[in-house]
């Protein structure tokens, strides 16, 4: 079983930026996918970055290309997800979250998340 722990949500202004942090702990996840769901107000969860365990190969959902990046730590336990150029509609509980295949691919929900982080990105 992984376990999952978000850190680095909070309030933003539009046009601003916040960097989220991800460890991952409790299991062999070498292996695994790591990535970031968004849960914004009234909207269905979407996953907006994801990375293979090596960080060779990522995935970004439209809404997060050109202004999100997401990068593996040093010991490939830890994910970071970087966003830029913050608008409104990032407004949502981001959760870290982790799986042995590409979720996203398939329209499924991940192995395993976690609590999540809130993120507020005021006008």
């Amino acid at each position: 079983q992984v376990q999952l722990e978000e850190s680095g949500g909070g309030p933003v202004q539009a046009g601003g930026s916040l960097r989220l942090s991800c460890t991952a702990s409790g299991s062999t996840f070498s292996s695994y996918y790591m990535g970031w769901l968004r849960q914004a107000p009234g909207k269905e969860r979407e996953t907006v970055a994801a990375i293979n365990w090596n960080g060779a190969s990522t995935y970004y959902a439209d809404s997060a290309k050109g202004r999100f990046t997401i990068s593996k730590g040093n010991a490939k336990n830890t994910v970071y997800l970087q966003m830029n150029s913050l608008k409104p509609e990032d407004t949502g509980v981001y959760y870290c979250a982790t799986d042995q295949g590409d979720w996203w691919a398939y329209g499924s929900s991940p192995q395993s998340w976690g609590q999540g982080t809130q993120v507020t990105v005021s006008s």
